[in-house]
């Protein structure tokens, strides 16, 4: 009924197009596309005239909308500060759908979204919500399944230029089901990031040398990256009167403490299974899954990897590198306020860096660029632990989505989805990328203008362009309910980082309560598919005893430390082919 109402509304509009178009003074919607093109647009994969026709569909598509006001939401990135501050105002101007796009704090978007899709009332019209929540979304039948409504409901309203094919993380926000719930606004990854110009000094190479017995250089392994942390902060000390440290990183009790660990600390050191974007049947955060994608256990005793050996290692190894190569007030920080201290020149490397930080890290001002703004520093793949193998994710990426519910009344609905397309569309998303460096498109990540930024993004481009950058996957599928499940992460680790339980005791915990929140979801019957059926408890050994995860302890979790240089990574990265 919902749908008839809607066309029939869409059809009387579109009788109106004409007529409007005579005495729309201020809505000469060419004129407008032009002078968002030259004066906002102007790099783009697409033609002028090619950015003009899809411009024009935008301003067409909406006519039904004309003199709406919609709400959307994100979280404080450039990215979609951008979005805010251009984009918006760009879409209002070219289709009279006033857009209000807020900026929130990351846990309180999470916090109201499930309050939305709990609660059935329209706080947002459209949210940029994490694709980690992919599982969320896909049990509990409240998010519009993107496939669905574009081929119903949406026909009218999907520009013809998505090209959902171009699209790098689509396939992290696809359900097993094959359809899509969210599509991709941002993505950025976590890699390893280092002093490039401190790596290189001849004097710095021998004395790690005899140090260490091998090179300083790229580190593959965690050995190699303690070592390497250890030689800056205990015998390097100081590099040009300022007090070096080997490693950064943070551990205040603070939500942010949480995407510390579950994206994807454990999964680094090699926690779960083989299978990429998500490792199967055991995934980044633990949790088992059984043939059809039901959820079985958290806990080892359930064939879960949550507190496994290869788990324990990684937060002890956590703990350590904190307390003994951190600089002191890192103990204290939180995420937002220890992301930019590489920046201030003292840090020789962090094995876990967040892309999105590569914008504060070009400014020509801070220490780690030179006097020509080209970054000191570099980036390249984190090093993996003793546990992991071959066909296992690598790292984490984050990849912020437009998210829509039925909830929302279905013409908001729509014309944010069509704000949701425009902040994505070919015609902007170039523009976008090079303000807040967050790709979205293979077709902007291989343009010429990105060709030209590479050498001022010490690796950035290199990293996108490569097959390589598939192994850096979001939260699976395997989570039923990431805004339930993801405090449990830093309410259970904090007092591991501060010292107050053991790793092993953290992570008992944290197992324990990941498997009563999905015990409670099963008896709750909340779910529409994939519903947690846990398995029964078990002797450890019984699943050490099975292939794959979880894994048995190792007699030898710090093998020899390897390195790589930087030069010959890139050559062998790039060599694999492009995407």
């Amino acid at each position: 009924m919902k749908h008839t109402r809607m066309k029939l509304t869409v059809l009387a509009s579109s009788l109106m197009l004409a007529s409007a178009a005579l005495h729309a003074d201020n809505h000469d919607a060419r004129a407008i596309a032009e002078r968002l093109v030259d004066e906002h647009f102007q790099n783009s994969t697409l033609s002028r005239e090619e950015q003009i026709e899809e411009l024009l569909w935008f301003a067409e598509a909406a006519e039904p909308f004309r003199g709406m006001s919609i709400s959307t939401v994100a979280e404080g990135l450039a990215t979609h500060e951008y979005e805010r501050d251009v984009l918006a105002e760009a879409f209002t101007e070219l289709t009279g759908i006033e857009v209000t796009h807020n900026i929130i704090n990351e846990g309180d978007l999470v916090d109201t979204m499930q309050n939305q899709m709990q609660s059935g009332n329209s706080i947002y019209d459209g949210f940029i919500n994490d694709s980690d929540a992919i599982g969320t979304h896909i049990r509990y039948g409240t998010t519009i399944n993107l496939s669905e409504a574009m081929e119903n409901e949406w026909a009218d309203f999907t520009s013809p230029t998505l090209d959902l094919d171009d699209f790098i993380g689509i396939q992290y926000t696809t359900g097993p089901d094959g359809s899509i719930y969210q599509l991709p606004s941002q993505q950025f990854a976590n890699l390893y990031w280092f002093r490039y110009d401190w790596f290189q000094r001849e004097d710095l190479q021998e004395q790690f040398r005899d140090i260490y017995g091998y090179d300083l250089g790229v580190p593959t392994n965690w050995t190699a990256y303690e070592e390497i942390a250890e030689f800056f902060t205990e015998h390097v000390g100081e590099i040009d009167g300022q007090r070096v440290y080997g490693h950064m990183d943070y551990g205040r009790r603070d939500p942010s403490l949480g995407w510390r660990f579950h994206d994807s600390w454990l999964s680094m050191a090699g926690m779960g299974s083989p299978g990429v974007p998500f490792g199967n049947p055991v995934d980044d955060w633990g949790i088992r899954v059984d043939e059809e994608s039901r959820p079985v256990g958290a806990s080892v005793t359930r064939g879960g990897g949550t507190n496994a050996p290869a788990s324990v290692f990684a937060m002890q190894k956590a703990v350590d590198w904190l307390n003994a190569y951190a600089p002191e007030e890192a103990q204290g920080m939180t995420f937002g306020e220890a992301g930019p201290v590489p920046a201030q020149g003292q840090i020789a490397q962090q094995i876990f860096w967040y892309t999105a930080f590569t914008a504060d890290m070009t400014d020509p001002s801070v220490p780690v660029t030179d006097d020509e703004g080209n970054p000191k520093w570099r980036m390249a793949p984190s090093p993996v632990g003793p546990y992991w193998e071959e066909g296992m994710k690598v790292g984490y990426q984050d990849v912020g989505s437009w998210t829509f519910f039925d909830s929302t009344p279905e013409d908001r609905r729509t014309a944010a989805w069509l704000f949701g397309q425009f902040t994505v569309s070919k015609s902007v998303s170039l523009e976008k990328l090079m303000h807040g460096l967050t790709p979205i498109r293979e077709s902007d990540i291989f343009s010429d203008q990105m060709t030209e930024l590479a050498p001022k993004l010490g690796g950035l481009v290199e990293f996108y362009r490569s097959p390589n950058e598939s192994n850096w996957t979001p939260t699976g599928t395997n989570v039923p309910d990431y805004p339930r499940m993801a405090p449990l992460w830093w309410q259970n680790l904090a007092p591991v980082m501060s010292g107050e339980v053991t790793p092993q005791e953290g992570l008992d915990n944290l197992a324990g309560a990941l498997d009563d929140i999905m015990a409670r979801l099963a008896r709750a019957n909340v779910f529409e598919t994939y519903a947690p059926v846990l398995n029964d408890e078990q002797d450890p050994e019984y699943w050490f005893e099975q292939a794959g995860a979880p894994k048995p302890q190792l007699d030898d979790e710090m093998p020899q430390g390897t390195t790589i240089p930087y030069e010959q990574m890139m050559e062998e990265w790039m060599a694999a082919g492009t995407r």
